[in-house]
């Protein structure tokens, strides 16, 4: 599911990329991919005194004597002027780590995106995953955790929106991720350090030669916070709570698109079979959704569950998972609390700290003000416009910044019924060809953020720029040439051009706040420029996500995260349109729609990245939206904060090895 994201919202981040989905916006700018393998080096092991023996016991069944670990690598100081950081994903992965997924490379590309990086072949021709200790291994690694000095305390992160439900079933906002996260446990989990699937409660998983039958191997020590064992008869009820009738589940369209079936073999072994071969698989099956205690939610009718006590936390002894933290508290519009987990089943994730609260504080300049008053120690998406003020007044605050997902656009309403304008091709180029997108990035953004050549973020597996056709760069005066072409003509010397007695003019509607603040004049005048009036109509996000769901405009600015396999069919296909899909202008080519189904279920890697740029350039050279740029995240966090490590994969992903030093 795509969510669309609002400059002064959080991190938001993207499961399922098919879904019929109930969309919820949240936001323009709200965080990010591959990042750059810094250089192949040899496999060099950074150990912790508390993780020697794990990565001890790897290195031996590998049999490579460990290294020295590595130096911390020293990145260049975060300054609005520097150009060269700005673009480097900081993700903390090491040249070790680098080394590493290098070298089980030819693995990984055997099977692409059926196993995790070092996927290798078991018995006969069945591919293994990585275990629960190979990928902990991983982490150990690749970022340079410290050991903590100092046990307990409470860290705060605050966010301009409140939490909406407890229930990571019915999840739809972003906020509710950094609470739902911590408590809850997939089968398989998102990899920090490049965005592949990596185990959870299964320590690996087996797929099978004609890569439909997948195999998930659970861990025997799980337990649900109430101490009830967790077992394959909870992950059967799970996906039976996804595929039922009633259900909630915004991904729903997704696990049924891939799943052919699934069933309990014993009570730690889970089979699932695809209806075929498909690339998607574990992300669309497995890897969007927590498994669910079959006994709290059992006797609950599947769409009663977004208003039962366990979603809405009226009764705390329903709020029950499996995760390294316990809830504590929500207090509605105010904070929601997690605390640690004793008896985590994983021995070597148990938390350092106390407890992790979201404070809400709705305000995008009021919500940075905390933390640099330091009433709270993390605040994501912090505006590139106060990164220098913030450097200069309060320099002890550490800045993270990395490529993010995020990309952000206008929407041309190209509806049969009600697209007034932007049916006409000519007018969408015009949209791109009248705006200086540099300049939108150097100056507006301050240098967080690259210009979109194509749809597919930097970090997409099939971020291609060089290879995308057209290109479209600042020339006001093709724009206007191709309104004229259209037949569109100043003659009555307002300035704005009209057509049969029509203006090209049109309301201009946009979430209030932020980068928009400086973004929405400078595109006025722009268009200005060329004859095409928008007349701004600033609102909360809820007003935008009503317009644009009833077509209620021509022109509107949005933007959105994706997701790290680089599928985007339900962003363009046409059968994608809304409701059905995340296709918010209505534009449709069946050209497309086939390279899609075809990208699905190719399996050679390479063979289906080559699909994905041939997509990306039928989205450019049909200028099906005007891609602005695809911004970066900038994270912000007190230097008593230690082994935090954000990156477009999560901001607080490591919340398990976080420690305070007071």
């Amino acid at each position: 599911m795509a969510a669309v994201n609002d400059s002064t919202s959080g991190d938001t981040s993207s499961r399922n990329p098919r879904s019929k989905t109930t969309l919820v916006i949240l936001g323009l700018l709200a965080v990010a991919i591959f990042a750059g393998l810094c250089a192949l080096g040899t496999w060099q092991v950074h150990r912790l005194a508390w993780k020697r023996t794990l990565i001890a016991q790897v290195e031996q069944r590998a049999h490579a004597a460990p290294a020295p670990a590595p130096a911390k690598a020293e990145w260049p100081a975060l300054t609005s002027d520097n150009a060269e950081y700005r673009r480097v994903t900081a993700t903390g992965m090491s040249a070790a780590a680098a080394g590493m997924l290098l070298r089980t490379a030819g693995a990984q590309d055997a099977t692409p995106d059926a196993a995790s990086p070092v996927a290798s072949p078991a018995s006969g021709d069945v591919i293994k995953s990585i275990t629960r200790d190979e990928y902990e291994a991983q982490l150990a690694a690749a970022f340079p955790f410290e050991e903590p000095q100092n046990t307990g305390g409470q860290v705060i992160f605050v966010s301009t929106t409140d939490i909406t439900t407890l229930n990571p079933h019915v999840r739809t906002d972003v906020a509710a991720t950094y609470i739902i996260g911590p408590m809850f446990n997939g089968l398989i989990t998102t990899n920090p350090i490049d965005g592949s699937m990596a185990p959870d409660l299964a320590d690996y998983w087996e797929v099978s030669a004609d890569g439909l039958t997948y195999t998930f191997y659970l861990t025997k020590d799980a337990k649900w916070h109430d101490g009830t064992p967790l077992t394959t008869a909870d992950v059967v009820f799970s996906f039976d709570a996804v595929l039922g009738e009633g259900s909630l589940v915004p991904y729903q369209s997704d696990v049924a698109q891939v799943v052919k079936s699934y069933r309990a073999i014993d009570d730690y072994t889970f089979e699932m079979t695809a209806i075929t071969p498909t690339a998607l698989f574990l992300s669309k099956a497995v890897g969007a959704f927590s498994v669910m205690p079959k006994h709290i939610w059992e006797n609950i009718p599947l769409s009663e569950w977004g208003s039962a006590p366990g979603s809405t936390g009226t009764d705390p002894s329903q709020v029950i998972g499996s995760g390294p933290f316990k809830f504590g508290e929500w207090v509605t519009n105010d904070h929601a609390t997690v605390v640690r987990n004793d008896d985590y089943w994983n021995k070597n994730q148990i938390p350092v700290l106390d407890s992790f609260t979201l404070r809400v504080n709705p305000e995008s300049n009021a919500a940075v003000q905390t933390l640099l008053t330091g009433e709270t120690d993390i605040a994501a998406n912090i505006p590139p416009t106060q990164v220098e003020s913030i450097q200069r007044d309060n320099p002890e605050i550490v800045l993270d910044a990395y490529d993010s997902w995020r990309f952000n656009f206008l929407l041309p309403n190209q509806d049969e019924e009600t697209g007034t304008f932007f049916k006409d091709v000519n007018l969408r180029k015009a949209l791109y060809y009248a705006i200086d997108r540099e300049l939108i990035v150097e100056q507006i953004l301050f240098g967080y953020g690259v210009v979109a050549d194509g749809p597919q973020p930097p970090l997409s597996p099939a971020y291609a720029p060089d290879e995308v056709t057209p290109v479209y760069r600042f020339d006001p005066e093709k724009a206007k040439a191709l309104l004229e072409e259209s037949g569109w003509v100043d003659s009555d010397g307002d300035g704005i051009r009209e057509k049969d007695g029509v203006k090209l003019s049109m309301a201009f509607p946009f979430i209030e706040g932020g980068v928009n603040t400086q973004l929405v004049p400078y595109l006025q005048q722009c268009y200005a420029d060329i004859g095409l009036e928008i007349l701004p109509e600033a609102g909360p996000q809820t007003t935008l996500i009503d317009r644009i769901m009833s077509m209620d405009y021509q022109l509107s600015l949005i933007g959105v995260t994706w997701y790290a396999d680089g599928d985007q069919g339900v962003l363009f296909r046409c059968d994608s349109a809304t409701p059905n899909g995340f296709n918010l202008v209505h534009w449709c080519s069946p050209e497309y729609d086939a390279l899609d189904d075809q990208q699905v279920v190719e399996l050679d890697r390479e063979k289906r990245m080559d699909i994905l740029k041939q997509m990306s350039n039928i989205v450019s050279e049909d200028a099906a939206l005007t891609i602005l740029y695809f911004d970066q995240g900038i994270v912000g966090s007190q230097p008593r904060l230690k082994n935090f490590f954000p990156n477009g994969y999560g901001v607080t992903w490591s919340l398990n090895w976080m420690w305070v030093t007071e």
